[in-house]
Formats: structure tokens, C-alpha cells, sequence
């Protein structure tokens, strides 16, 4: 259960902070609160739930928000360079102007958030698409009965990556479909989520829609990794 924090207990809690003593405020409900331009640096917040929270201006630099729900709070302006955000809920929220140099984004969902402005630099993990933007590459995923599928990603293909090591593109070619341990192969193969998506070796495929943001990870498109021990590690 999430252990509720007024502003007034949180302001109490920094107050009383020592001179380089890391808090640990994981596990933590704070509702309805205006925290903004407040010194949050350093703090663990892993799996802490911000319900309707302004953030706009605080300073989150280093923090530690894995598994965090910040989804409804404005974080207008905020700083959060170093910060480990591994797989934290950002949806919808308003994230203009944040600061997120040398953060690490892995897994965070910004679907819908307003991002404009948004400041990232070379040592911020997983914001910017690792997938070429540009030319040909080989993809692969793994369909039904875990048959691994090698896919040709021709030049002309739209390709778009989020914050995992998922690749949504709209076209390929089914250059081998194998085993695991490439003991046998296979002609053809079908796709886990749509039983009627078929690749065939081969043979071109392409997707029926095609999602255009980058964020919506579940969008509409031909999933793939870049490479092979990617693919079959998803699937676990």
C-alpha cells in the first residue's frame, strides 16, 4: 500500500535532511499537490504515485523514479537531468520545457505527453531513436511457435523507435524464418498478436496501418528489434 505524504509532511521531511543524506521516499502517494520550483534532488521516488502534482520548475536532478506514475502532473520546466526513470508513467502530462540531460528514460511511457522544448542532450539513455534513420537494415522478431523471423528493412521504409528496444516500421522483406537454435527452417510463419499476418520467405510484408507516433509503443506497425537475441529476449 502507498504511504501517503502531505506538503507539509515532505516539507518537514527536507527541512530536516542532512548535508548529502539520500532519502528514500519509494513506495510514496502524494495527491494534489503543488510542489513547484521545491528542491527534490537526489530522492528516491521508485514506484511512488503522483496524482495531479505540479512539478512545474522543481528540481529532480539525480532522483531515482523507476516505476513512478507521474500521469495527470505537470512538470512544466522541470529538472530532472540525471534521473533514473526506467519504465516511469509520464503519459498526458506536460512535460514543456523539462530538462531531462543525462537521464535515463528506458521503458518510460510519454505517449500524449506535450514534450516541446523538451531538453535532451548525448548522455541522455534511450530518448532518441538507436534503430538507422535512414537506409537499409536487417530487423527480427519472433512469431508463433517462436520461429525467428530475419526481415530485410528496405530504404524507403518508415521506421520509428520509443523508449525500448522495440522498432515499429511499415515495410519488409522475410529474407529466413528459423528455429531458435537454427537446427530447422521454415517457409512461413504467422504473427503472435494477428494470427492472419502471415510472413513468408521471401516475400514482402507490410503493415495494414502504420501508428506516427513515436511514443505509442503498442501502435500500429510491423514490431521488430534490431537484432536476433533482442527479439527472443522479449518474449522471454
Amino acid at each position: 500500500m502507498l504511504k501517503r505524504i502531505s506538503a507539509e509532511e515532505l516539507e518537514k521531511i527536507i527541512f530536516e535532511r542532512k548535508d548529502g543524506e539520500a532519502l528514500d521516499l519509494s513506495g510514496c502517494l502524494l495527491e494534489n499537490l503543488d510542489l513547484s520550483g521545491w528542491d527534490l534532488r537526489d530522492i528516491n521516488f521508485d514506484k511512488s504515485d503522483f496524482r495531479s502534482v505540479r512539478l512545474d520548475g522543481a528540481d529532480l536532478s539525480g532522483c531515482s523514479a523507476s516505476n513512478a506514475f507521474f500521469q495527470g502532473s505537470s512538470l512544466k520546466g522541470a529538472i530532472l537531468r540525471d534521473a533514473f526513470l526506467h519504465s516511469a508513467d509520464f503519459r498526458y502530462c506536460d512535460m514543456t520545457g523539462a530538462d531531462l540531460s543525462g537521464a535515463d528514460v528506458f521503458a518510460a511511457a510519454l505517449h500524449g505527453a506535450a514534450l516541446e522544448g523538451l531538453i535532451a542532450d548525448e548522455r541522455t539513455k534511450f530518448f532518441e531513436p538507436r534503430c538507422p534513420m535512414s537506409g537499409a537494415f536487417v530487423g527480427w522478431k519472433v512469431c508463433f511457435g517462436r520461429r525467428i523471423v530475419q526481415l530485410l528493412i528496405p530504404k524507403e521504409a518508415r521506421r520509428l523507435q520509443g523508449t525500448t528496444y522495440e522498432i515499429r516500421v511499415d515495410k519488409a522483406k522475410v529474407l529466413s524464418i528459423r528455429t531458435e537454435d537454427y537446427s530447422r527452417s521454415f517457409t512461413e510463419a504467422h504473427s503472435y498478436v494477428d494470427e492472419n499476418f502471415w510472413y513468408r520467405t521471401g516475400e514482402w510484408v507490410e503493415a495494414d496501418r502504420f501508428e506516427t507516433d513515436r511514443f505509442t509503443e503498442s501502435g500500429g506497425g510491423i514490431h521488430i528489434w534490431i537484432d536476433r537475441e533482442a527479439a527472443i529476449a522479449y518474449l522471454g
